[in-house]
């Protein structure tokens, strides 16, 4: 694992990624947005500026010389969208652009892939943990579109040897982290007290430390070829326990109230925030007993220690007076 290509590697995961294979000594080539290549990139990465990624974009540049290549990139969750069908637009880029990018990569020789779905091709809840012979059910054009991706690459290996490997992962907390996640932050930051004190459900997460570490040993463990992983810190806990184990890294209490789930969830139809409500009240696990097992990881670091290190970010933010990152 010498010439890695990492795309999207501005990204919340990307940046974290490069600082991590930078230590290792790695060459690294980065796909970055045209856009950003005025912003805050870190030294040390060869740079290829791309236009957009879809059916057309040439990865002849950024695969010169390349032995992986790890695709993170993607048209993530949007909260106001605005496209006028949101699923062709997830398949342009998620589908389309990563069939582009597999495909250019066999072409130019490069040995293997990594790619990075997420946990909702499952769906969004479940009665007990996933595995990745649960047959998949996505709910919404993101999910969708990463399915459909997978599938693709799976297809491209079959006919070009390209070795491709899957990782999903649930919801990514770290510094960096954006959204509902640096959100409940705050909330549990300034001591407002959150109606979740009831609720009985459990959850997996990833800190991002952990899941850099599970991408670099997918990318090089030879039996990762081919395979599909779910990832997590595998300590899964409950919405109640997430906030008191944030508020005890945070040195503040943890202020919640009984109050009834199903009103919550009326609450959340009536200001359209039904899947922000669901991922708090809902249940959503993932076993990651096979990486253990084909590749003995184990998560380097403790849920514990993936939370102090992301409220530590946030309180710098705080004190800097800096505004939430999404």
């Amino acid at each position: 694992m010498q010439n890695i290509l990492i795309t999207g590697a501005t990204g919340f995961i990307g940046r974290a990624l490069c600082d991590k294979l930078l230590a290792d000594g790695i060459h690294i080539r980065a796909a970055v947005w045209r856009e950003e290549l005025s912003g805050n990139i870190q030294e040390g990465l060869s740079i290829v500026p791309i236009d957009s990624i879809g059916p057309d974009t040439d990865w002849a540049e950024a695969l010169a010389g390349v032995d992986t290549v790890i695709h993170l990139a993607a048209r993530v969750h949007v909260m106001d969208e605005k496209a006028e069908e949101p699923l062709a637009a997830y398949r342009r880029v998620n589908v389309a652009g990563t069939e582009r990018l597999a495909r250019m990569a066999a072409a130019n020789g490069v040995k293997r892939l990594v790619f990075i779905s997420s946990v909702k091709v499952h769906g969004e809840e479940a009665a007990k943990s996933y595995t990745e012979d649960d047959p998949p059910a996505p709910l919404d054009p993101y999910g969708i579109s990463k399915l459909e991706a997978e599938e693709v690459l799976k297809k491209i290996s079959g006919e070009t040897g390209l070795e491709v490997v899957i990782v999903r992962p649930p919801l990514v907390y770290g510094a960096g982290v954006k959204a509902n996640f640096y959100r409940l932050m705050g909330i549990v930051a300034r001591g407002i007290p959150l109606p979740l004190a009831s609720i009985v459900n459990v959850r997996s997460f990833i800190y991002l430390g952990n899941l850099i570490d599970a991408i670099t040993v997918c990318a090089a463990h030879p039996r990762a070829a081919g395979q599909t992983f779910l990832v997590s810190d595998g300590e899964d806990v409950s919405t109640p326990e997430l906030i008191r184990r944030l508020a005890g890294c945070m040195g503040r209490p943890a202020r919640m109230f009984p109050f009834p789930a199903f009103l919550i969830r009326l609450a959340g139809k009536l200001t359209g925030k039904t899947a922000a409500v669901e991922r708090l009240l809902g249940s959503l696990v993932v076993d990651n007993g096979r990486i253990r097992r084909e590749l003995g990881w184990k998560p380097p670091f403790t849920m514990t220690e993936g939370l102090r290190e992301t409220t530590d970010w946030y309180k710098k933010r705080e004190e800097r007076g800096l505004m939430d990152p999404g």
